[in-house]
């Protein structure tokens, strides 16, 4: 099965506004972008535990860039700020879901500028790759796959023709249509019939290859419009019609995936992806 690979994304700040790429390097962890990995950044509450949009929405409205290895964050009527990943924060304890990890503190400046934004006490945490936190060995069997801050996986895919499908359901309801960036995906294939992503074993993009090892159980996010921050009940509700498996946990869109060969390769917009099906 044969696909092209139409978008990369990487998102610098969990739960913050993505950045397209042309191109990005493939790492065990993730993809990255200008030395800046995929969820190397995380806000915390005050407790160390992770929030995302689940809980604030406008962090939508978080831009990101990457320049000169550092991660600059934009809002609207706001300066811009900017992470540093040589600044040598204090290390504390965090949590992302079950996950104890430690993350190195990006200081006062940006705590403030991102509490202000957000309205409630949060600060920004970098990811301490002094200790790597393991995929569940449930999905990751012994693979040794490990990520970031990522909800659990290096990679989520999602199928082009799968949001065209949706996109279809929606307007057949009624509803306007929905851009890719509400599923916040990190690859996106064009080529494969609707949800085809789901019984594929590999993915082989030059040689780097990935495997899909869990469906992407989806949550309120979906709801939240990217540019604005506003929450509504699509795409949720139309998916709950034909994509619940509460088997499975509950209403899938995408894939999520771990890296199993070519670690260090980069891959880009526009390169082949074959795909070797499960069945």
């Amino acid at each position: 099965m044969q696909a092209v690979v139409s978008a990369l994304n990487v998102y610098p700040l969990k739960g913050a506004a993505g950045i397209p790429v042309d191109g990005a390097e493939v790492r065990v962890t993730g993809l990255v972008t200008g030395g800046i990995a995929d969820r190397e950044w995380m806000a915390v509450d005050p407790q160390g535990v992770f929030v995302t949009q689940r809980e604030f929405p406008v962090l939508a409205r978080v831009g990101t860039a990457v320049v000169d290895g550092t991660v600059v964050l934009s809002a609207p009527g706001r300066s811009a700020i900017v992470l540093r990943c040589d600044a040598a924060g204090a290390s504390r304890d965090v949590r992302v879901w079950q996950s104890e990890v430690r993350g190195h503190d990006a200081g006062d400046d940006a705590a403030r500028w991102l509490s202000d934004h957000v309205g409630t006490p949060l600060r920004i945490v970098r990811f301490d790759p002094a200790q790597p936190r393991p995929c569940n060995p449930d999905y990751a069997g012994d693979s040794g796959a490990h990520v970031r801050f990522a909800d659990g996986y290096p990679l989520l895919v999602i199928g082009q023709a799968s949001l065209d499908h949706l996109n279809a359901k929606l307007a057949a309801r009624g509803a306007a249509a929905l851009p890719m960036n509400r599923f916040r995906p990190n690859l996106v294939l064009e080529g494969l019939d609707a949800h085809d992503e789901d019984h594929l074993d590999t993915i082989d993009v030059g040689g780097v290859v990935l495997k899909p090892v869990k469906p992407c159980a989806r949550c309120q996010v979906t709801t939240v419009d990217q540019s604005t921050g506003r929450t509504a009940d699509e795409p949720l509700v139309t998916l709950s019609t034909y994509r619940r498996d509460d088997r499975r946990g509950g209403i899938l869109f995408g894939v999520n995936a771990i890296v199993v060969a070519g670690a260090g390769r980069s891959i880009a917009v526009g390169d082949r992806a074959v795909g070797a099906l499960r069945f």
